[in-house]
């Protein structure tokens, strides 16, 4: 069996060790390629399903649908986090993945309004729907398997479900840069926004077969199932959910703001939809390289502090960078601002996943991961795009984005004071 010990041993991660991060990770990135392709081609799947009078009105109508799916992740944290605790990681990893394939499929092969009339958007809810049941478990499992496994070195492994999203990110822009490029506006409404689900598919089965063939964490053996992990987590660790949720909340707003980005490059800047996702790739890379470097500094130096410092920044930085992006709306301006987006998301992000598992006990741990991680991000983040577009739409202003960001800020620096104040946790 693989070990704690054995992962940490030297200061490299061994090959046991890439093993586990790949098993945890995998299904994390799926899950946030899926939710990346889906808003990056929010516009064409607008029309495809959601078709209205009004481009705005058919926009909101599938973002919406992007928000409704969120509302099934506190069902997923609920069944899948209990599951967890009481049966063992690697089987609800292992569920998880199989949910998540089947509400792909299910998008990836869905006829148009056009063919089957109302019965398309409700396939569409219905995947999505999926999609979100097993997201709602899939982070809060997965980090829990990371850091049981690596408990001295928790900050650098964990920081992989966030390089994940980040290698996601830049797959799905990739996806979106060469599709608008080298289709035609015909082709890529037509079958051209198919291919990125189609791969993701392809995705499933190497994880699933990964995920078949891992051990379980030897804090869960050492600690043994619990019978009762949501009983406890509400009455004896409300106020760690609470701190909890609020370091989460601007986590997923500045991701789905990353998300939104091309959505809002087109439509309010102008940038070539080429442009746009080309300079999406960016802050992929940003999240991708950096992510692991924030967790291992975490482990040294602790991870509040880093999280609030980027925090902070972001605070102070993200109106500017607004105001900067719509005075010189260029290809350029928008790779810088995404540069600095994608670094202070790294920042405060890199570290999350360590300090949520640093916050619960073992026996309730992947159940109170799962419920804050998918609470947050179904009330903060899984309506931000929906929430900016409306900002945007009732206040004509360009820097609207801003200030859903500032607020999210703000609720997760009181948060992070809490969690030192209140726990004492660094």
């Amino acid at each position: 069996m693989t070990t704690a010990a054995t992962l940490s041993a030297t200061g490299r991660p061994s090959p046991a060790a890439w093993r586990i991060i790949a098993s945890a990770s995998i299904g994390n990135a799926l899950e946030w390629f899926d939710l990346v392709v889906y808003g990056f081609f929010a516009v064409i799947i607008s029309k495809l399903f959601f078709p209205a009078a009004n481009d705005t009105v058919s926009l909101l109508l599938t973002l919406g649908t992007f928000g409704v799916s969120f509302f099934m992740r506190p069902l997923g944290a609920l069944v899948l986090g209990v599951y967890a605790d009481r049966v063992g990681r690697r089987a609800t990893l292992t569920l998880s993945i199989v949910l998540m394939m089947i509400g792909t499929l299910l998008i990836a092969l869905m006829p148009t309004y056009e063919a089957i009339g109302i019965w398309a958007p409700i396939g569409i809810v219905v995947a999505r729907m999926i999609q979100g049941f097993s997201a709602g478990g899939e982070f809060g499992s997965a980090t829990t398997f990371l850091a049981e496994h690596t408990p001295d070195r928790r900050g650098f492994y964990a920081s992989w479900q966030v390089a994940s999203q980040g290698l996601t990110t830049l797959l799905a822009a990739g996806f979106g840069a060469g599709l608008t490029q080298w289709l035609s506006p015909e082709q890529l409404q037509i079958w051209g926004w198919r291919i990125p689900f189609l791969f993701g598919l392809l995705i499933g089965p190497v994880a699933y077969y990964i995920r078949t063939r891992i051990d379980e964490t030897p804090d869960f053996l050492a600690a043994g199932p619990s019978e009762t992990p949501l009983a406890d987590t509400f009455s004896q660790h409300r106020t760690r959910l609470l701190l909890a949720i609020g370091t989460v909340v601007l986590g997923t707003v500045a991701t789905y703001l990353v998300l939104y980005m091309p959505t809002y490059a087109v439509k309010q800047l102008h940038i070539p939809q080429s442009a746009a996702f080309a300079a999406t790739l960016v802050t992929g890379i940003v999240q991708f390289l950096c992510a692991p470097l924030v967790g291992h500094w975490s482990d040294r130096h602790g991870r509040t502090g880093v999280m609030f410092t980027s925090a902070a920044l972001f605070l102070v930085l993200i109106y500017p960078l607004f105001h900067l992006l719509a005075a010189s709306p260029t290809f350029g301006t928008m790779i810088a601002v995404q540069i600095v987006i994608g670094v202070l998301l790294s920042g405060y992000f890199g570290a999350l996943p360590a300090l949520l598992s640093d916050l619960f006990p073992t026996r309730s741990r992947s159940t109170g991961m799962s419920l804050a991680y998918s609470i947050a991000v179904t009330i903060f983040g899984g309506f931000a795009p929906f929430i900016i577009t409306w900002l945007i739409s009732a206040t004509a202003d360009p820097y609207a984005p801003s200030f859903y960001l500032i607020f999210a800020a703000l609720v997760s620096i009181a948060a992070l004071i809490g969690v030192r104040r209140r726990l004492g946790l660094r």
